[in-house]
């Protein structure tokens, strides 16, 4: 790329631009001075009168002259001013002479209007770096910034108390002896358990490049993920106990009143003729709700148990066949898709597919609908939609709650475990109401290959 960089400074001018401006008026003037000059001696005029009316001409051409050097100087003074002012970062000045129209009028015009661009240009520029700097000081997460030596520039009050440092004495400290030199060279983004001063357990380092005055510097950010692990847990093991506790309760609560019963009908002297049926229905109420609890603490015990997949290669369309035919309480119609292999667990995706297939049923039953399943590959991905008939879901907020139902006797594990299958292969299970008809469309996507 050629240099746009002059080879030779150029030579400085021998007058100043004012004295050239008064010297050029006077050459203006210069002719006709001579001129004059010339016809009074032509007309031989007495040489006191030529000097007379010589001084008479030449001094008003001087005094005009001198008058147009400061009406040229002035203003370029003038437009040096806001120059400099502007270098020094001070766009408050304006100048006077701004006006349209006119050459050095449009010059200070357009001074005025730079100088209104930077001043609204640093304000935004202030206002920004403030809303940054208290963002930093209020995050709570470690944000530092090194320059290309890996020496410490920037430093935020949270990556401070992780560090346990104080911004004044790590300022220039070296990534080495705040020992974060692995963090600027592992790749990005990444998870460690490391102790600092402030903290130890799960990090999630994250290192971005920017540059400043030309340098390299990197940006880093490191997070401590085994506060939000803690709250996740918590808020999981409360939902737990919050569905653990119903379920108790809607058993516990009829096998302590038939108990009750029981108990007052036993005491009796003499008892009662029908004392037999009574004490079989309370015997019988007391049954089911332990059964009941059986069936939860199994489905609890399928949850916690379920082993990773066994894979095989396995036909997409046999086996999703095999799960719509198992379901005859209403028709089932398959719309057969290209099918294909995929490595799976067919008994675990079997078993996901007949619990969807069974809920699409049971929400179709109350309408007195049908279902619909479907496959299709989507690259590396297989998906298979079960559509149903019935009245939509009225709320997605607990649907993969464990033991969570809205149907009289559910166990509330069928969409949990789908889900627990559907992850295993690296897919995911998702609900949402049908936008053709009335009813839900269960999407159950499983990774192709191993």
């Amino acid at each position: 790329m050629q240099s746009m960089t002059p080879q030779h400074p150029p030579r400085p001018d021998r007058w100043p631009f004012e004295t050239r401006i008064m010297l050029a008026a006077l050459g203006v003037a210069t002719p006709g001075l001579l001129a004059l000059g010339v016809a009074l001696w032509m007309f031989e005029v007495p040489r006191d009168d030529v000097l007379a009316i010589v001084a008479a001409v030449g001094l008003p051409t001087v005094v005009l002259a001198l008058r147009l050097r400061g009406q040229v100087a002035f203003p370029l003074y003038t437009v040096s001013n806001l120059l400099e002012a502007l270098r020094e970062g001070d766009y408050s000045l304006r100048g006077s002479r701004a006006r349209r129209g006119d050459a050095i009028g449009e010059v200070v015009w357009e001074v005025n209007a730079l100088a209104q661009t930077l001043r609204s240009q640093r304000l935004k520029v202030e206002e920004t770096v403030a809303l940054l700097s208290k963002v930093l000081q209020t995050l709570d997460i470690a944000v530092l910034a090194f320059d290309a030596e890996r020496r410490l520039r920037l430093i935020n009050p949270a990556a401070e108390r992780l560090l346990g440092v104080a911004q004044e004495g790590a300022q220039g400290a070296s990534a080495e002896s705040l020992s974060l030199l692995d963090c600027l060279e592992l790749p990005t983004p990444f998870t460690l358990r490391r102790s600092f001063p402030g903290g130890s357990g799960p990090f999630e380092v994250r290192r971005a490049g920017f540059r400043e005055g030309g340098l390299p510097h990197d940006l880093l950010v490191i997070s401590d993920v085994s506060r939000a692990l803690r709250e996740e847990e918590r808020a999981a093991w409360q939902r737990l106990i919050r569905v653990l506790g119903h379920e108790l309760n809607n058993s516990l609560a009829p096998i302590k009143s038939m108990a009750g019963t029981l108990a007052t009908l036993l005491a009796r002297e003499p008892l009662p003729p029908d004392w037999r049926e009574d004490a079989r229905g309370a015997l019988a109420v007391i049954g089911d709700r332990a059964a009941s609890l059986n069936r939860f603490m199994l489905g609890y015990t399928t949850l916690a148990r379920m082993p990773p997949p066994t894979r095989r290669s396995v036909r997409i369309g046999e086996l999703v066949a095999r799960a719509a035919r198992l379901e005859q309480r209403v028709p089932v119609a398959v719309h057969a898709g290209e099918d294909f292999d995929c490595m799976i667990d067919p008994d675990q995706v079997e078993q996901a597919l007949i619990n969807l297939v069974k809920n699409a049923a049971e929400a179709s039953a109350a309408t007195g609908g049908g279902v619909a399943v479907r496959w299709s590959r989507e690259g590396e991905m297989a998906a298979v939609e079960v559509l149903d008939e019935g009245a939509g879901l009225a709320g997605s907020d607990n649907l993969f709650v464990p033991f969570f139902t809205t149907k009289p006797g559910g166990s509330g594990i069928g969409l949990v475990l789908a889900r627990q299958v559907a992850e295993a292969h690296g897919g995911v299970v998702s609900l949402a109401n049908r936008e053709d008809r009335s009813g839900c469309r269960a999407r159950l996507t499983l990774r192709v290959g191993a």
